[in-house]
This record gives C-alpha cells, sequence and structure tokens, in this order.
C-alpha cells in the first residue's frame, strides 16, 4: 500500500515486448541459459561446456600476447579515450582492409570496411539496412539463429534451404533457386561452417556467386571462423567473386584470435561493380550505423598491431590443438550408438550429430535429451532445434582434450543408462 492506494488494483500502461520474448526463446544463449538452470548442484563434478565456441575459459586457447600488449599500448597511449566515427576509426578500417585482401584478388579500401561491435553487430547493421516491405531473405538450415532473431526483428520474411549432410553440408542450390523470387533480397552462408563444421571448395562458392547472379540477390558471407580450417580444403574467402554477385563479408577477430569478449568485428562490401552503393544499401548501412553503438574505441586502436604483427606460429598452434580435438570427437561419437556423424569437420569449432531417438528410452527430443544430460551428467550439448534441425545436436570440440575425453565418457554413461534393451 502507497498513499492509500493498493499496486495490485492500479492500471499500469507498460507490458512485455511480447516479439522480444518469443524470437529470443530457442537463441543459442537462451537455450544454454537453460541448460545450466539443470546442473544439479550437488553434483562435485566440473560442468564439461561442449555448447558453445568460446574456448578462451581454457589455458590452451590463450590468445596470443601480441594482443593483450596491443590492448595494453592503446590504451596507455590515451590516444583512444574519445568518440569513434561512425564506420570506425580510419587506421583499424585500413587495417582490416589490409588484412582481408590478402586473400582477394583485388584491393578493399577503408571505404570498404565498417567496424561493428563484434559480427553479431554486423548482421544486426546488415539486416536492418536491407528491411523493407515484402523483403524475404534466404537462410540456411541448419544456420546460426541470431539470423532469424533480427529477421523477425524487423519483419523480413525468412524463407530456409537446407544444407546437405551427405554431400558435406553443402548449399542445395535447387532448393535456393525454388525458394527466391522478386522479392528476396539476400542469401546467408557460413563458411567455415556454424553449426556444421563443414568447409566449402571454391567451386561450391562460385556456384552460390552465380546463383546469385541469377536471382539479383547479394550474399551474405558469415566468415567469422575464417582460416580456422584443418582438414584437406582450404579457407576460400566469398569475396573472391564479389565481381559475379555482391558480397557482403561479415567477421571478427573473436575465433581466430580467441577473443570473443573484445567484440570488434566488421562488415565489409566485397562489390568492386558498385552495385550496392548503387541501389542504396551503403547509404542504409550507414544510416544505421548512425543510430547505433560503436566498437570501443581503444580495441580500435589495437587493431593495426593485433592484424600485423600477429605470427603465423599462433594461428598455427591453434589450428593443430582444434585438428587433435576434432579427430578425438570424431572417433569418441562412434563408440556411442544413438549419435551419428555425416562427415568429420573441417573447420570451426563444432560438428552437428544426427540424434538417434528410437535407441532411447524415456527421451523425448534434442531438447530433452540435453537437458536430462545437463542434470545428469553435468554436460552440455547444444540441441539441433537451437540452430533450426530438431532430434540433431551440436558438439563443440574446442576446449582441452581431457576435457573432451571426459564429456565423451559422461556422454557413454548418459546412453547406457536410457538405451532401450532388445
Amino acid at each position: 500500500m502507497e498513499n492509500g492506494t493498493s499496486t495490485t488494483t492500479r492500471k499500469w500502461n507498460f507490458k512485455e515486448n511480447e516479439k522480444l520474448v518469443s524470437v529470443s526463446e530457442h537463441t543459442v544463449r537462451s537455450v544454454l541459459n537453460k541448460l545450466s538452470s539443470c546442473i544439479d548442484p550437488d553434483d562435485t563434478r566440473p560442468v564439461i561446456p561442449l555448447g558453445h565456441g568460446d574456448p578462451s575459459a581454457f589455458s590452451c586457447f590463450r590468445t596470443t600476447p601480441i594482443a593483450e600488449d596491443a590492448i595494453s599500448d592503446a590504451v596507455r597511449s590515451a590516444k583512444f579515450n574519445g568518440y569513434s566515427s561512425t564506420v570506425g576509426i580510419l587506421p583499424a578500417r585500413s587495417a582490416v582492409a589490409e588484412y582481408l585482401s590478402q586473400d582477394l584478388p583485388y584491393k578493399l579500401s577503408p571505404d570498404d570496411i565498417y567496424l561493428t561491435s563484434g559480427c553479431g553487430q554486423a548482421i544486426e547493421v546488415l539486416l536492418n539496412a536491407l528491411a523493407r516491405p515484402n523483403a524475404n531473405i534466404l537462410l540456411p538450415t541448419p544456420g546460426f539463429p541470431y539470423y532469424e532473431v533480427w529477421a523477425g526483428f524487423t519483419q523480413i520474411e525468412m524463407r530456409h534451404f537446407n544444407l546437405l549432410p551427405e554431400k558435406e553440408w553443402e548449399v542445395d542450390l535447387n532448393e535456393v533457386e525454388s525458394l527466391a523470387d522478386e522479392n528476396t533480397v539476400a542469401m546467408v552462408i557460413i563458411n567455415p561452417g556454424n553449426p556444421c563444421g563443414n568447409v566449402y571448395t571454391e567451386q561450391h562458392l562460385k556456384k552460390v556467386a552465380e546463383m546469385a547472379r541469377k536471382l539479383g540477390i547479394l550474399v551474405i558471407s558469415d566468415e567469422v571462423y575464417a582460416h580456422l580450417t584443418f582438414g584437406s580444403k582450404p579457407f576460400v574467402p566469398m569475396g573472391i567473386f564479389g565481381s559475379v554477385a555482391p558480397v557482403v563479408t561479415l567477421g571478427s577477430i573473436s575465433k581466430r584470435w580467441i577473443v570473443p569478449g573484445w567484440r570488434l568485428g566488421w562488415l565489409v562490401t566485397n562489390d568492386p561493380n558498385g552495385i550496392l552503393k548503387e541501389h542504396g544499401v551503403i547509404d542504409s548501412i550507414l544510416g544505421y550505423l548512425n543510430i547505433t553503438c560503436d566498437p570501443a574505441t581503444f580495441i580500435q586502436g589495437a587493431i593495426p598491431q593485433i592484424l600485423q604483427k600477429t605470427k603465423d606460429v599462433f594461428f598455427s598452434k591453434i589450428v593443430n590443438m582444434l585438428r587433435e580435438d576434432a579427430d578425438i570427437v570424431y572417433d569418441r561419437i562412434k563408440d556411442i550408438p544413438c549419435i551419428t556423424c555425416p562427415s568429420k569437420p573441417e573447420g570451426s569449432m563444432f560438428v552437428m550429430v544426427k540424434l538417434h531417438l528410437n535407441l532411447l528410452k524415456d527421451i523425448e527430443d534434442d531438447l530433452d535429451f540435453c537437458f536430462k544430460l545437463a542434470k545428469e551428467e553435468s554436460l552440455m550439448i547444444l540441441p539441433g532445434v537451437a540452430v533450426g534441425l530438431k532430434n540433431w545436436l551440436r558438439i563443440t570440440f574446442a576446449c582441452e582434450p581431457s576435457c573432451l575425453e571426459d564429456g565423451f565418457q559422461r556422454l557413454n554413461a548418459f546412453y547406457q543408462r536410457h538405451a532401450k534393451k532388445h
């Protein structure tokens, strides 16, 4: 009671944002938070996190001292305490342009680079820039749910094409063509793949570009895991086909440098023919950047040193550890009958495995499997529904080998406990 009025009878004019609650329900972060709440507090074993792509908690995946020194130098210089420009400070954009141009048949300009607060904000910026009445976008299944979140917010219609597990998760280009119409603005690819651990060949990327040109759409190429490849296929940037169809590349330092908390990403226009500028997309990107926040200026100030001075030995060390981890995971999966892997991961930090419910009792679906696994074994694995593929699982393998071994022992124990008896 206050001033004689009950707060329960007063009418208040505010309420929840139903769209926000709805679209965020199945994001990776939301699902992992729910899994965390299932952990048994009486289980004294350490929680094994095979559900998210952040290996920075493991000492073996620490970033290079060159990056740490670059941050320290930028802060102590007192040159980066002010506001950034809308698109990012020029030295940082120049450094990103130079870094990315090493893999392209043409040189990027700093004007092609827009710095963002991680790759997540780059997705936000681009989908808001592309939003217009009746627009639709083609998204991969499985994929990264942040695209669905922002498509939902911006009211861009989502149309999903399948990735083909029997073809190492290649894009089903026939389905892409059948889904597109005159209101389709873009298609998204993720290479190296999250959540599948696949790496696309140059030949396949060329077919993607040719299809985009045929349909009159741009390609959004999410390359946040660029260069984290350890199989037979090298990383090839989609931007090499920017003269075939406009390509917008999204990336960051988060994964290659193992610093996702530093929140420095980029949106890059690979468009030698100037099609994006001609059709107003560049103005829309600038317009959205004018009303959103910038990455921390001192992080931007450190970028030239980080990109220019990091040694190949650091990158090789990270890739070698991921290769060893991928080998362990692929081998251990074979020991657990209720999961199968269609192809060995060759990039990123993930692998998708099919869950065979017919071999299990008391398990309804992938969500139920993962919630009970977290509760019984303190092991967190992401249910496939969170990335668009029900009754599959996404397993992260970027951690210490001993952690992986322990995790798969727990997974096997869980299977034995829930296996149907024949």
